[in-house]
């Protein structure tokens, strides 16, 4: 039996669309802040990080909050002014070749949208205003994505199975198989493998992205390889 035909494209932000720091001493380097050690690589810090990080990513907390909190689990080692100033600098600079994907895509009559974990800092820099952010967003391409679902706003997180169930109700997909709006009609993109496997159990059709590669190069060879003519 053949697969689907494609009819939406899916892409993770992050590591897929633009650029990110990958770890906290990355992100001082890219804030102009001293990397410093100490509690900070504790386990235990880390997994207080971690639960902070997804508070805020469901939207639970407020970002200044999250400078607070954040600052907490260092210990004391960087202020809540200095974690403000690592999480701007978190978001890097766009992957080339990403925005005229995104129009080869539109030109073949395919739909295309983001699911990203995200907060509302960086959203309110990615993504325009019709999504929730801003009349005047930092970064091109997310404006040329038609269908733009953030972490934040939805209350989920990936790789949670019900964020890939209310994208796809969100947008249409939610059918039953064989129906063209069927979850198997998406192809996805993300850098991070437990979001893959996720989307792969919902029914979507995954593909990890290498993060330190060409993006654009390695989905264009993707979708060419599923049928698509771009």
């Amino acid at each position: 039996m053949s697969a689907p035909d494609v009819r939406m494209v899916v892409f993770d932000l992050g590591g897929v669309v633009v650029r990110i720091c990958r770890d906290w001493a990355e992100g001082c380097a890219a804030a102009g802040l001293p990397f410093r050690d100490g509690a900070l690589l504790s386990a235990e810090m880390k997994t207080r990080r971690r639960a902070v990080s997804a508070r805020h990513g469901r939207g639970e907390i407020s970002c200044v909050d999250y400078y607070r909190e954040m600052s907490a689990t260092t210990g004391g080692l960087y202020t809540p002014e200095e974690v403000e100033r690592i999480h701007h600098a978190w978001t890097r600079d766009e992957y080339p070749g990403v925005d005229a994907l995104v129009h080869r895509l539109h030109e073949a009559g395919l739909e295309t949208g983001v699911l990203s974990n995200t907060n509302h800092a960086h959203w309110m820099r990615l993504a325009p205003a019709r999504a929730g952010g801003s009349e005047h967003p930092e970064y091109a391409t997310p404006s040329l994505i038609r269908h733009l679902h953030a972490s934040h706003i939805m209350r989920l997180l990936k790789p949670d199975r019900e964020i890939y169930a209310a994208f796809a109700r969100a947008t249409g997909f939610d059918g039953a198989p064989g129906s063209r709006g069927h979850p198997a009609h998406i192809v996805f993109f993300d850098d991070l493998p437990e979001n893959v496997a996720a989307a792969d159990a919902a029914g979507w059709r995954a593909f990890q992205v290498d993060h330190a590669g060409d993006t654009a190069a390695q989905m264009t060879r993707v979708l060419r390889e599923v049928g698509i003519e771009i």
